[in-house]
């Protein structure tokens, strides 16, 4: 299952930098160059690792782990030109995992991102289950009744964000943002198209789905224990 990480530090080059390194290291990259945005982001989408720069022009990055932290347990790694002893140990005590100066090195990077994803990650079900759909994100898999269905790349990416939070309700921005990117998340027609597609394969009667419902004027959810409809 590919890791979603979100950046947020306010440095364009930054981002960038670490967008091209964490993409060829199979990474799924979200970016976000405020603490407003890295904050709302990072509760709307429920990355599976933030990378944190302290700098950022609207909060300091050690207010956006008290924050975070407040109902979010997502591994921090704090990225920072700050090298006193004493700013790290603030972020760290704040819940910070860990801590590099910058400049750093990549593979250093790298061996701390993977340290620190691979317990996160074996928490998450590798196998989504709702009635005869069977989700397995480890291996890309969907089958109904026994049989493998087939998924474009773009009906994979939305059924494995809904599958990784079953039976939570993710906003039209949040799915918008995670699929498509920032710059189409108003774009709810798009996401209205894929739905409806995915229901068209994974729903006994499209008319009243039981998988992916909709809670109205705000998003969807994959569905796992009996409920009435919702159309």
């Amino acid at each position: 299952m590919t890791a979603r990480i979100l950046v947020v530090d306010d440095e364009p080059q930054i981002r960038r930098f670490l967008r091209i390194s964490l993409t060829a290291n199979g990474y799924h990259v979200l970016e976000a160059e405020t603490a407003g945005q890295g904050i709302a982001m990072a509760r709307d989408i429920r990355p599976d690792l933030l990378i944190l720069d302290l700098g950022l022009p609207d909060q300091d990055g050690q207010e956006v782990i008290t924050a975070l932290r407040l109902n979010m347990d997502l591994p921090i790694i704090v990225l920072s030109v700050r090298a006193q002893e004493m700013d790290k140990v603030e972020a760290l005590d704040r819940g910070a995992n860990d801590y590099l100066v910058k400049p750093f090195g990549v593979a250093e990077l790298m061996a701390r991102i993977r340290a620190l994803l691979r317990p996160h990650m074996e928490k998450e079900a590798a196998v989504v289950e709702s009635g005869a759909v069977r989700i397995d994100l480890g291996r890309r898999v969907v089958t109904r009744n026994g049989e493998e269905v087939r998924l474009s790349k773009r009906e994979w990416e939305i059924l494995a964000v809904l599958a990784r939070r079953p039976d939570h309700v993710l906003t039209h921005r949040a799915l918008l943002m995670e699929v498509w990117g920032p710059a189409h998340v108003e774009e709810t027609a798009y996401l209205r198209v894929y739905i409806n597609q995915l229901r068209q394969k994974l729903e006994e009667d499209q008319a009243h789905p039981t998988l992916i419902v909709t809670d109205p004027g705000v998003g969807y959810r994959l569905k796992r224990r009996d409920e009435p409809h919702t159309l």
